[in-house]
């Protein structure tokens, strides 16, 4: 994940140094029949004005790096999500949509895409019961259930960036974009829109948190430090973010932390004690038990099932 946000930097570094307005740049790395996935790298700031997008297929988009608003149709509404590392954008086939960087500049997505007939064989798979699937919420938050997809597609977006000119074949994008779209059907059926919206200045303070966390995962991240920073009550503070990130302070930065195992697990020859060491874990057995929850395998298990998927 510090390679994936390392890039975002770099990206948002030479636009400032050129002087120039932010703005959003795709990149295919692979494609089928009736899916592509591209990695989206977006340098825009508060500086600059959303604009008005349409999902032309069904979009499932894991935020690998910064931070963003996302409002979909009715854009009128007030209807809008923090969207933050590990979550993932929902779009359907011809929905409209915007996002905002009105509270921190730069985000990088790993966005999938899918026509609308693969989408409708994969959600049935996946034990969707109806005539037209589409999904209810805009986004889902960093899930335990949706861990294990995630962090294998953003080791491969890790691998890509480390070597670009490798073919994509090297890569199974395929199999990730066909378990990542019944995984999130499953995820997120029952699921509908919050009917709680959060204030501009909550979550401009909240945005600030979220921010510092992906920078400093493996850092004194206490509840009572991070109440303080965004200028609010320990109790107000828990209530509000997990209102707006789905998840509470601990499990958030938990689950960050994890992450960024899990890649450098499967991109990496590190050692397992250095992992967890570099990931903020004060000792390898906290971190072997916090692991095998979130993936349901031990570190050395998940690296070794890594290989047999290469």
């Amino acid at each position: 994940m510090a390679k994936i946000a390392a890039d975002l930097d770099r990206a948002l570094a030479r636009r400032a140094s050129d002087g120039l307005p932010g703005c959003a740049s795709s990149r295919l790395l692979a494609s089928g029949d009736g899916w592509s996935v591209s990695d989206v790298v977006c340098t825009s700031g508060p500086q600059d004005r959303p604009f008005e997008e349409r999902h032309s297929r069904f979009s499932i988009a894991i935020v690998a790096a910064g931070s963003f608003q996302y409002r979909a149709a009715p854009l009128r509404s007030s209807a809008q999500e923090l969207m933050t590392p590990g979550s993932l954008m929902l779009g359907n086939a011809g929905q409209c949509f915007e996002c905002g960087h009105e509270h921190g500049p730069g985000d990088r997505c790993l966005s999938f895409q899918y026509s609308p007939d693969l989408f409708e064989t994969l959600a049935a798979d996946a034990g969707f019961r109806g005539s037209s699937p589409a999904f209810g919420p805009l986004r889902l938050p960093p899930l335990r259930a949706l861990s294990p997809v995630v962090a294998r597609a953003c080791a491969a977006l890790a691998r890509h960036s480390a070597q670009p000119s490798a073919p994509h074949s090297a890569l199974p994008w395929e199999e990730l974009s066909l378990d990542l779209a019944r995984e999130t059907v499953r995820a997120s059926a029952g699921c509908s829109p919050r009917s709680h919206q959060p204030s501009p200045a909550a979550l401009a303070r909240l945005t600030s948190i979220v921010r510092r966390i992906e920078h400093q995962p493996d850092s004194s991240l206490t509840l009572a430090a991070l109440a303080r920073q965004a200028g609010l009550s320990r109790f107000h503070f828990l209530r509000s973010f997990e209102r707006v990130t789905g998840l509470t302070p601990h499990q958030y930065v938990l689950r960050a932390r994890l992450r960024e195992a899990s890649v450098r697990l499967l991109e990496s020859r590190q050692r397992v004690l250095d992992i967890a060491l570099d990931c903020g874990f004060g000792d390898v057995s906290n971190f072997n038990h916090a692991f095998r929850a979130e993936f349901g395998l031990s570190p050395r298990a998940h690296r070794l099932l890594s290989l047999t998927r290469r």
